[in-house]
């Protein structure tokens, strides 16, 4: 079966992120009302896989060995099937 997994990478509470806050900056500057602003990145990523069960296996595994920094990174994880 062919899965699309949409993978969220952000980082943790309490980690710098400086493109969040420059883009903050901006949009203030632009007289918008932020408050704050998060960066995360976003994977779409296409996979076969022959259950559910071992899509997520993958997913975690992307994660856990190339997507994400333990250290400072969060992620989650999406999993619907596709044609």
């Amino acid at each position: 079966m062919r899965y699309r997994v949409r993978i969220e990478v952000s980082l943790k509470p309490g980690h710098s992120d400086p493109e969040g806050e420059t883009t903050a900056k901006s949009l203030k500057d632009l007289r918008y009302p932020v408050e704050n602003v998060n960066v995360s990145k976003v994977y779409e990523v296409y996979l076969k896989a022959s259950s559910l069960k071992e899509a997520e296996k993958y997913a975690d595994e992307m994660c856990r060995k190339l997507l994400a920094n333990p250290t400072k990174d969060n992620y989650h994880f999406d999993i619907e099937e596709s044609k």
